[in-house]
């Protein structure tokens, strides 16, 4: 391919001149080519795969040298001796005699520069190249990616590093490769190579170790092998992008979010000298937003414009704080470097004026930022102020904009909330003081309240407030329980997306109100269970307010529904905030703070037990062992942190532990967690039984109270289901918080991140490999396979849907992928994806005629018509072809042949089918299925064609072909002549309409249209027609000649019926090899019949199909059993074993077009 010129400073090192002419030399790279070059070609070969610089380019190039000068410019390149080739010739007629034309060297130069560069931008405006952010040197990494690993273009690199691979305990230096679905290395040393290939779906550990000999390891595992990669220049940088990765495989795998590339980057500059392409940009952004999302609370969909370094005047202590300040679309945040020093958030819909103060050596590029609530703040030492500023504004424009929108879109819905169907204003508690019994511990909420209030008057009220080390410790005293709903939306960002979104939470309402589905089932079945001690949910208006804001949740995030649980976190919030609050504070939860919590398969729940596995394991490790051997750390961890502990302590006091979470995060709750296991240390290491261990947790858990309560005491469920032993001394809950921020407050958000992303690798491949046991459990009984063959072929058959996510399928991967359903729907295939499996594993499959074949297999094993087959349905066809005996096989080929005509064919998609469906299909599967072949339906005249055209394309690539045409043209001439017989019996007693005669029936139609669109052309059938014995009158013909062969139509292939019944000679084959002719008589048609043919295609409808033309099953069954080479063509054996190994090396090799899933693969010569 032509390159744009760039200099060469060795025209000779490592290469080879082969042509060379005044201006222009085409030279080899050593090591390539004939004679391959010798030991100096393996050393070249080596220093390409380990060397990152231009000898990594492709093995031919062209020079352009002036005769006079000592310079070179490289101008085209090519990995094949033809290509290079056509590129010196052109230049050689062209461009040689021009050259000589010109006096001046710089004239030539700048002329052959100026050429090349045309060339390249007509290339790309012919052949639509997009310009791209990607450097010319990524791009050639990418290319080369993917001709190493045969990747279709849709698989995307996203960055190459340099580094070891050990393989055995040889170590090969090569170069790592990550793309979006794989992770791939490549080395060529001293002539020997090495591959590697697997997909991060596979991946179960992928961690970053050191050890004495190699101080930098990353180890990659999968369920069958570990690999160890090392010597990398940036190990860091390397394994953060393969856990984003890997997370986004994982992700996909959980509820099929799968990786888009974000469009709205800046660009990037064109002469950047860094090989960092477009994604790696992208996910290095993405990475950056979530870091600061987590940091600040803030919504899921804000992305982090930049930060900078500044000091921020905090007037509280009248100090100029370092730290730093981040600008995204919607928020200006600020925190310091010592971290709880102080943190600040400034909403950009609260600013009115931003500007730029005098500049001083006390205060240089300081920057005042105004609110509505009167608040101003001053950042200083900002590098570049005027940047800043002037995105500062652009986002205040836009969010100017947004504001005003939405005040015209709700303007009608604020006028009309008095009107409500519900109170949205009030609280199913509002706490109240009398002052006639002014109780102590009404008198430390009183306390409390003025606290915050000064609080409040100091650092500021709302979401603009100063966060410092003083709010932390009025968070860890308690909050009072008139301000608890306000300040949890406060510090959980609730309060930013449910003021950014009014009336969201009134439609949500509005348009669940009376539908009905699983979810608001388990949410009515469980709505008098959720905090049925507490008053207010003793009656129907607490009973509805949980019930609207659980139905509204499950209809805005369909992926979590409803989860268990939720009933009891949801009840507490609605006892302290206004029902929308409440609604916002669970999205909050769900979706932010416990991400994966509630979903049906509670994995971030499950990610969180691994995590706090390994804390116990490094906090408490006497108690470790312990607990590990009773199996209580599995149990208590779900308990305790779906419901944040408030299922498990007394309410007054679990409250106190949500206004913590609230502020602090997750940690808190494995602090508490820690905490609990550390105060029982001894108690517990002296249990037999995971029994007695949970009666020691649930006694202590039973006895935490919180003395500075003002509610009523509320019996605790918990309690009352404990036994009669001695209680617990009491625990005070801020004791007990107090003491786990002594103990255990090292433990960093940050940490937990990686620890939870390791844990979710596990959990994930746990999950799956649990779905494949139960999918092979439950079809292991109806099928002759073995457990190792159907895991297998479910590994496969897996593999073929993830391909279709990574490379694009025709239908969409969600419909094909459903965490939510059961088992054996979780992953299904289209007809497309099933052409890909027929042709690799069911032994009918033939090569180029395997696809019609498929697309019948694929409408007959879809019984419920959605066009999708689960693996029971793939396992139920493939275990007919490989262990059916020869009915059962026979009467496979048949249905697929009846199959259109007499049932439906559309391959439209059915409507999303609820749980009742599937209860449905599930009673009627358990009903035992018994069909005779009587039941079976006879096959007509074009459907008995179809079966014809099926049977010669089936042995067209067999051994024994030419016996087995012999073999189907004795059996299609027996076949013919049973049918006219049969006529006899069946001419008499059918009536036709004459409206309907030459019209087919809605389902006929169906099934042409569907057979043009679907079926490929196969090898013509010509059967002429014969001369009966003195009788003058023809009994069946099959037409088709040179004029109808490119017609894929029915008609191509004509019947013929007249009146005689009779056939006195049996069909005989000729010119099998080429054009299959089953011959009737010794006369072809004459030309004048042909032209009465119109448009070569065949007779009309209504003479070409002979409506009362049929056969049975039987007389097929029959028909087929006196020939034997079809007896032993369908009787024979099937190595499942070895189809199954030829899939998975098929699936090696990577070849695109058959949407390829690699598998790991370790390859060297």
């Amino acid at each position: 391919m032509w390159v744009i010129p760039e200099d060469v400073l060795l025209a000779g090192a490592l290469w080879i001149t082969e042509r060379a002419n005044p201006y222009f030399i085409l030279q080899r790279r050593k090591g390539h080519g004939d004679g391959g070059g010798g030991l100096a070609g393996l050393l070249v070969g080596t220093l390409d795969v380990v060397l990152d610089s231009n000898a990594r380019m492709a093995p031919y190039r062209i020079l352009y040298q002036t005769p006079d000068s000592l310079g070179y410019w490289i101008i085209a390149h090519g990995t094949s001796r033809k290509e290079i080739t056509e590129h010196w010739e052109w230049l050689e007629h062209n461009l040689l005699q021009t050259l000589s034309i010109f006096e001046n060297e710089n004239d030539i130069t700048t002329f052959v520069k100026g050429k090349v560069q045309g060339i390249i931008a007509e290339f790309n405006k012919n052949h639509d190249v997009k310009e791209d952010d990607d450097t010319d040197k990524f791009k050639e990494a990418s290319s080369k990616f993917r001709k190493l690993f045969g990747m279709p273009d849709e698989e995307k690199l996203v960055n190459y590093y340099s580094c070891s691979y050990w393989k055995g305990k040889v170590p090969r230096q090569g170069w790592l490769y990550l793309s979006i679905n794989h992770i791939c290395f490549y080395s060529y040393l001293l002539g020997k190579e090495a591959k590697l290939v697997v997909r991060w779906a596979d991946i179960t550990q992928l961690e970053k170790s050191a050890t004495l000999l190699l101080p930098d390891v990353i180890k990659v595992s999968t369920r069958a092998n570990e690999h160890v990669f090392s010597v990398f220049l940036n190990i860091n940088e390397t394994f953060k992008l393969a856990e984003q990765l890997a997370n986004i495989a994982m992700r996909r795998l959980l509820d099929n979010k799968g990786f888009e590339l974000d469009r709205s980057l800046p660009k990037l500059k064109k002469k950047s000298p860094k090989k960092v392409s477009a994604l790696k940009r992208d996910l290095d952004a993405r990475a950056k937003s979530e870091r600061y999302r987590a940091l600040f609370r803030l919504p899921k969909d804000e992305k982090l414009d930049g930060h900078t370094d500044c000091t921020l005047w905090t007037p509280f202590n009248k100090m100029h704080i370092l730290g730093q300040m981040f600008v995204s679309t919607n928020y200006i945040c600020f925190t310091s470097k010592e971290e709880t020093l102080c943190s600040l958030i400034i909403p950009l819909r609260e600013v009115t004026i931003v500007e730029k103060a005098d500049s001083s050596n006390v205060l240089p590029s300081p920057l005042s930022i105004s609110t509505k609530n009167r608040m101003t703040f001053l950042f200083a030492n900002l590098k570049d102020r005027d940047f800043l500023v002037q995105r500062i504004s652009d986002f205040l424009q836009q969010t100017t904009s947004k504001i005003y929108l939405e005040r015209e879109l709700n303007g009608s819905l604020n006028s009309s909330d008095d009107e409500s169907h519900y109170e949205k204003s009030s609280r199913l508690v509002c706490p109240t003081f009398d002052p006639a019994i002014f109780t102590s511990s009404q008198a430390k909420e009183f306390l409390k309240e003025q606290a915050w209030k000064n609080h409040f008057t100091e650092y500021g009220e709302g979401v603009c407030m100063y966060r410092t080390e003083k709010t932390k410790e009025l968070v860890l005293k308690g909050i009072p329980e008139s301000m608890r709903g306000e300040l949890w939306l406060l510090f959980s960002g609730a309060i930013n997306e449910m003021t950014t979104h009014p009336g969201y939470y009134e439609d949500l309402v509005e348009k669940s109100m009376g539908k009905y589905n699983l979810a608001t089932e388990e949410i009515e079945r469980d709505l008098h269970r959720s905090l049925p001690e507490h008053p207010a949910f003793q009656n129907e208006m607490g009973i509805a307010a949980l019930r609207r804001v659980l139905t509204a949740y499950a209809f805005r995030n369909p992926n979590i529904g409803y989860c268990q649980a939720m009933n009891i976190v949801t009840s507490v919030l609605l006892l302290y905030a206004k029902e929308e609050e409440a609604f916002w504070l669970l999205v909050a939860l769900c979706e932010r703070m416990l991400p994966d919590y509630y979903n049906t398969r509670v994995v971030g729940a499950l990610v969180d037990q691994g995590v706090f596995e390994e804390l116990a394991r490094e906090y408490v490790p006497q108690l470790y062992d312990c607990m590990q051997d009773l199996g209580v750390i599995s149990t208590i961890s779900l308990s305790w942190f779906l419901t944040l502990f408030l299922s498990v302590m007394p309410f007054e006091s679990a409250v106190v532990v949500v206004d913590c979470f609230f502020y602090d995060g997750i940690k808190v709750i494995f602090q508490l967690a820690l905490s609990v296991l550390h105060a029982n240390i001894h108690q517990l290491l002296g249990c037999k039984d995971d029994g007695e261990a949970m009666t020691v947790l649930g006694r202590y858990l039973d006895s935490v109270t919180n003395k500075d309560s003002t509610l009523p005491p509320i019996p605790h469920l918990h309690s009352l289901l404990t036994d009669n032993g001695e209680p617990h001394p009491e625990v005070d809950i801020f004791k007990l918080v107090r003491s786990s921020y002594e103990k255990f407050g090292s433990i960093r958000a940050d940490v937990i991140e990686q620890m939870r992303f390791k844990q979710r690798l596990r959990v994930i491949q746990t999950i799956e490999d649990t779905t494949k046991r139960n999918v092979v459990r439950t079809i292991l009984t109806e099928t002759a396979f073995s457990i190792d063959e159907l895991e297998e072929l479910y590994v496969l058959f897996k593999a073929e849907h993830l391909s279709s996510c990574y490379w694009g399928s025709s239908s969409n991967p969600t419909e094909r992928h459903d965490p939510s359903l059961p088992y054996l729907e979780q992953y299904r295939i289209d007809v497309e994806l099933f052409k890909g499996l027929f042709a690799l594993l069911f032994p009918w499959a033939n090569g180029a005629h395997s696809d019609p074949l498929a697309v019948r297999f694929f409408r007959l094993l879809d019984e419920n018509g959605d066009a999708l087959l689960n693996f029971r349905d793939f396992i139920n066809g493939l275990s007919v072809l490989c262990h059916g005996d020869l009915t059962e096989k026979l009467k496979l080929l048949y249905k697929m042949h009846v199959l259109p005509g007499e049932c439906q064919t559309s391959m439209k998609k059915l409507s999303t089918p609820d749980y009742r469906h599937y209860l449905k299909l599930w009673n009627e599967e358990t009903k035992p299925k018994r069909e005779s072949t009587k039941d079976l339906p006879k096959l007509n005249q074009s459907q008995f064609i179809e079966l014809c055209k099926t049977l010669y394309s089936m042995f067209s690539e067999d051994v024994a072909e030419q016996e087995l045409y012999h073999a189907t043209a004795t059996v299609t001439s027996l076949l013919l002549e049973m049918g006219e017989v049969g006529k006899l019996f069946t001419s008499c007693d059918v009536f036709i309409p004459a409206e309907l005669e030459d019209k087919p029936s809605p389902c006929e139609d169906a099934k042409q249209q569907d057979v043009s669109e679907e079926l490929a052309p196969m090898q013509d059938i010509k059967l002429e027609d014969s001369s009966p014995k003195e009788t003058g009158t023809s009994s069946a013909m099959l037409i088709s000649d040179d004029e109808t062969k490119d017609d894929t139509s029915m008609s191509s292939y004509s019947v013929l019926s007249a009146g005689s019944h009779e056939l006195d000679e049996k069909l005989q084959c000729e010119d099998i090899a080429d054009d299959t002719v089953l011959v009737c008589s010794d006369e072809r048609p004459s030309e004048r019949e042909r032209r009465r043919i119109p448009n070569g295609g065949g007779l009309p409808h209504s003479t070409s199909i002979d409506k009362d033309w049929a056969i049975t099953f039987e007389q097929f069954l029959a028909s087929v059993l006196t020939e034997q080479a079809l007896v032993r063509y369908f009787e024979k054996p099937v190595d499942v074993a070895a189809c199954i190994t030829n899939a998975k090396n098929v699936r090696k090799v990577g070849r695109p077009l058959l949407s390829t899933s690699d598998y790991e693969i370790s390859l060297s010569g």
